[in-house]
């Protein structure tokens, strides 16, 4: 089987071509130069391809200046605008297309599996639902679609999990503000298998909220990563000096939504890290 991914060179794209050419898949890069040189290209790079992976995406975590958040909104919508008109446009499509998003799109009030349809009012939200409705628009009567919406992916080489580690071991991390914002979360192998999964079964489509089933706080992730560390993380983290650094973009760490995965659980799919701590341990003490 075929598999293109856009962003391969990002966390998840990297850790999933991985996984996917050491089970035999056949793995190729989607980039900038093959979206620059238009859909008639991007067709001829998707001929013979089974599935596509749609990760594209500029950096969530900088500072919101309009041009940033330009280009937040343009590297999603874009990218999977011409994903789109490229397999609508083939004799023969890819047979499956997985396309991200984020649980940004929920309000902070509710709780949300993926039927839930109260989503925010703010930047993130509506990026995430343009981003979508891009991807709606591939033809489903010839292409089997995934929206994966992704929690906080934890991972040892990169991401938010590599960036607060520093200060942890060094003893001066601890939880923000006053800790109680939820913290939806993911292993990036259990993100990573659950992708595979979506690929390997015909009749899994649909809105996937890809994070583990356990609800956690910032205060208790706090608290488990301290532990796992046998670190002191007794500081206080104020929300005004991540406004200071983020603007706008500090509400991705100082507001959370509170998400539940139902689809993959009730498909069948075993996560290996549920819970917050086994998924810290796995990560930290190898």
């Amino acid at each position: 089987m075929r598999v293109a991914i856009s962003g391969i060179t990002g966390l998840i794209g990297s850790a999933l071509s991985d996984r996917l050419s050491k089970t035999g898949y056949d793995v190729i890069g989607v980039g900038r130069a093959d979206f620059a040189l238009g859909i008639n290209h991007l067709q001829n790079k998707l001929d013979g391809v089974d599935v596509v992976v749609n990760l594209a995406g500029a950096p969530i975590l900088k500072r919101w200046t309009q041009k940033r958040k330009e280009a937040i909104l343009r590297s999603r919508t874009e990218t999977t605008s011409q994903l789109v008109e490229a397999m609508n446009g083939m004799d023969k499509p890819p047979h499956v297309f997985v396309s991200s998003s984020a649980v940004g799109i929920y309000d902070v009030f509710e709780v949300h599996d993926e039927y839930s349809t109260e989503y925010a009012d703010d930047f993130l939200s509506r990026v995430c639902e343009r981003w979508e409705a891009e991807a709606m628009k591939v033809d489903k009567e010839k292409v089997r679609l995934a929206i994966i919406r992704l929690g906080l992916v934890l991972a040892r080489e990169g991401g938010a999990l590599k960036q607060m580690l520093l200060p942890f071991k060094l003893g001066v991390g601890g939880k923000i503000g006053d800790g109680l914002q939820p913290m939806p979360f993911i292993h990036i192998e259990d993100l990573i298998r659950g992708i595979e999964w979506i690929i390997q079964n015909e009749d899994q489509k649909g809105v996937f909220n890809m994070v583990a089933p356990q609800m956690i706080s910032n205060a208790e992730f706090t608290s488990a990563l301290s532990a796992v560390l046998n670190r002191p993380a007794f500081f206080i983290v104020p929300e005004f000096f991540l406004r200071l650094v983020y603007g706008g973009a500090a509400g991705v760490i100082t507001e959370g939504q509170k998400v539940v995965p139902h689809r993959l659980p009730d498909s069948g799919f075993q996560y290996r890290f549920p819970d917050i701590r086994l998924a810290l341990a796995d990560l930290l003490k190898k």
